[in-house]
Parts: C-alpha cells; sequence; structure tokens
C-alpha cells in the first residue's frame, strides 16, 4: 500500500463500501448462538473504556452503530455486524465486524472473567472465518498487561492481529511518537502481529479512512477494490 494512488483507491473504495448497508446481527453468549461462519470476519478487542464503540462508530460512518453492544446484559457477548450486502434477496454480506467484550475489568467477579476467558478463547481457536483481530490500546497508556495477554492469546491462537493506538488527539505530538515507537517494538515480538501500528482518533477521524481500508483489505482481500 506504499502507492499514494493505490491506497487513496482502497481508501475511497472502503468509504464506499461503509456508506452501504452496516446492521447489527446478533449477540452471542455463548458459542451456540454464533452466526454460521459463511463469510469473513474482522474482531475488535481492547480494555474497557479504550473506545471501542466510538472506533466501530467511526470506521462504519455511523453515530450508534455499536450502541446495541453497551446495552445491560449485552457486555459479556460477542456482537456481531453484517457489512455490505448484495441486491439479491437472501444474499449473504460480503464480511462481519465482531465487537467482542471489553477486558481488564477492575472489580468484576472471578466467574465473569473465567467466562469471559471461556467464550473469547473458544472463538478465537475455533473460527475458521476469523479474517483479522483488531487490538485496541489506549495511546494515552500504551500496553498494559492485559493487552500482553490478549496478544498472547492471539499468537497461541494463531490469529493475525492489528494493534490500533486509540485517542490520539489527547496526548501530544512527542509522546503519541514515543508509544507508537514503543508498541511497534514490542510487537515486533509476537508471531501473529502485523507490523504496522494504526494511530487513530475516533473524534477528530484521523487515521479512520486508512484502518478502514485495511479492515476490507482484510476481510475481503488484495485484490477487492470495489
Amino acid at each position: 500500500m506504499s502507492d499514494p494512488d493505490d491506497k487513496a483507491k482502497r481508501e475511497e473504495a472502503a468509504s464506499k463500501l461503509f456508506s452501504g448497508p452496516v446492521d447489527f446481527l446478533r449477540s452471542a453468549p455463548q458459542l451456540q448462538f454464533l452466526p454460521d461462519p459463511v463469510v469473513p470476519e474482522i474482531a475488535f478487542c481492547g480494555r474497557s473504556n479504550v473506545g471501542k464503540s466510538s472506533l466501530l462508530n467511526a470506521l462504519t460512518g455511523r453515530k450508534a452503530i455499536a450502541r446495541a453492544s453497551v446495552t445491560p446484559g449485552r457486555t459479556q457477548e460477542l456482537n456481531f455486524f453484517d457489512v455490505g450486502r448484495p441486491e439479491e434477496e437472501g444474499a449473504l454480506p460480503l464480511f462481519r465486524l465482531v465487537d467482542m467484550p471489553g477486558y481488564g475489568f477492575a472489580k468484576a467477579p472471578v466467574k465473569v472473567v473465567e467466562k469471559w476467558k471461556a467464550l473469547v478463547n473458544s472463538y478465537l481457536r475455533g473460527r475458521q472465518v476469523l479474517a483479522r483481530t483488531l487490538v485496541l490500546v489506549d495511546s494515552r497508556h500504551g500496553l498494559k498487561e492485559v493487552d500482553r495477554t490478549m496478544m498472547t492469546m492471539l499468537d497461541q491462537a494463531a490469529v493475525g492481529y492489528r494493534i490500533v493506538l486509540t485517542k490520539t488527539d489527547k496526548i501530544k505530538a512527542s509522546e503519541l511518537a514515543a508509544v507508537a515507537e514503543k508498541t511497534a517494538a514490542e510487537a515486533k515480538k509476537h508471531v501473529a502481529a502485523h507490523p504496522q501500528i494504526h494511530l487513530t482518533s475516533s473524534e477528530k477521524g484521523m487515521g479512520i479512512a486508512a484502518l478502514r481500508a485495511a479492515v476490507v483489505t482484510d476481510a475481503l482481500g488484495e485484490g477487492w477494490m470495489g
């Protein structure tokens, strides 16, 4: 994606795709409630309050697409969203976004945490259509131990992932550069981590177009240009 023209075309095609249908499909509290694995999936995970809902809204160009995932009772479930739907009746979406439960709960009961680990671990290890996972990290804090645990879990499950720094408008440019450099260096130690670190701000729109294009490429392949 080093060619500026190619990059611009991919970003434009991705923006056009997300301007079409994006619909909440279902919540899955247990594996038996997962939708059939028939289209590629891109999963989003991160610590609680990392800005996951805001990022999902920014990527999809909606104000409240992720609201369903933060309603009471759904915080410990996998939430699925259909992206792009061909005009033929009954046609499958082009791919799905998966909003995973936030981790790093400060006061969550042990049983809740164990249930989360079991659900997420089983999903990651057994989901053949999972094309990529995005690990969201608050740029103000950098990688925490819970993030490293998640990254190791993804490494062991052989699930490729991208690290996305969020809320980059909240810190100074010099601090952001240092956090990005440190994160990139640590990512090199993880076999399943993509080398590119994405810098984003849902509030300011920074890095959203590039990440949107990366998500579409991960889901539909390098050859997809709309």
